[in-house]
């Protein structure tokens, strides 16, 4: 388990700070007071300690869960059953990474937003004003937005490898499974946007507004209600090449990484 948390939480690291620019356009496209005003293509790294220092545990935290949960569920020659055991075991996953996840995420956004404070101002003023529930404010609806993204992208990168594996005779490479992950984590991206665009608005509201409540279903509402369908799917293009290209690089890095060690 030390090599899975290991492998995981390097895989989470290098995607992390790779993409992190793609991922400040993608939260700025998404946040209330509009793209230019949150900062435009300036400061792009605003925000990036935060992420530095969530990113390992959070995606070690994912991996440890995911694979021990994997192996406690009934996984027999039964295959039928094994897209369940790996939707079961990601949402998992994604409930325990969030609390380590939401905190940095909170204080990543606001300081992507506001690129002039820096990301200690930002935790401290967070702290101060809201206390600790401050940081989980979203933390519903992260959950809300992960499982459904975990649940459409694992069963799919799962079954796009036994695909490949099957037409080409032999297990996947790396690369293969890495390439398999772009498409899934892709896929999962484009549809699971609004639930994105949510949880940026939740964690970005002012304390006390109607949306610093943390209801999904009021978020949506009012985002469909002031900008339709574009708002709805604001920042769908980056957030689409980042996570292609984090599930490129982090399934590929993760695979690679447990082969080195184990």
């Amino acid at each position: 388990h030390y090599f899975v948390l290991k492998a995981g939480g390097v895989a989470g690291v290098c995607v992390d700070l790779i993409l992190f620019p793609l991922d400040t356009v993608k939260t700025r496209l998404q946040s209330p007071q509009g793209f230019r005003k949150a900062g435009g293509f300036r400061g792009i790294y605003a925000g990036v300690p935060s992420t530095a220092i969530g990113s390992f545990p959070n995606a070690a935290a994912f991996f440890i869960t995911y694979e021990n949960v994997k192996s406690l569920l009934p996984h027999g020659s039964a295959s039928y059953l094994a897209p369940a055991t790996h939707m079961v075991a990601a949402s998992l996953g994604e409930v325990v990474a969030c609390l380590i996840r939401v905190p940095s995420e909170v204080v990543k956004q606001r300081a992507q937003v506001s690129p002039s404070s820096s990301t200690l101002r930002i935790l401290s003023h967070t702290l101060y004003h809201e206390g600790i529930q401050g940081l989980y404010r979203g933390y519903k609806s992260t959950v809300l937005r992960e499982i459904p993204f975990s649940l459409v992208q694992f069963p799919l990168w799962e079954s796009l490898k036994d695909l490949w594996s099957w037409k080409q005779g032999h297990v996947v490479d790396s690369w293969q499974s890495a390439v398999c992950g772009a498409f899934a984590g892709g896929f999962a991206a484009a549809v699971t946007t609004p639930l994105d665009v949510a949880k940026t608005r939740i964690m970005l509201a002012k304390a006390g507004s109607s949306n610093a409540r943390g209801n999904v279903l009021a978020a949506l509402g009012g985002i469909w209600r002031t900008q339709g369908l574009s708002g709805l799917f604001a920042g769908v293009v980056p957030r689409m090449a980042a996570i292609s290209l984090g599930g490129f690089i982090f399934l590929g890095t993760y695979e690679k990484t447990r082969q080195l060690l184990l």
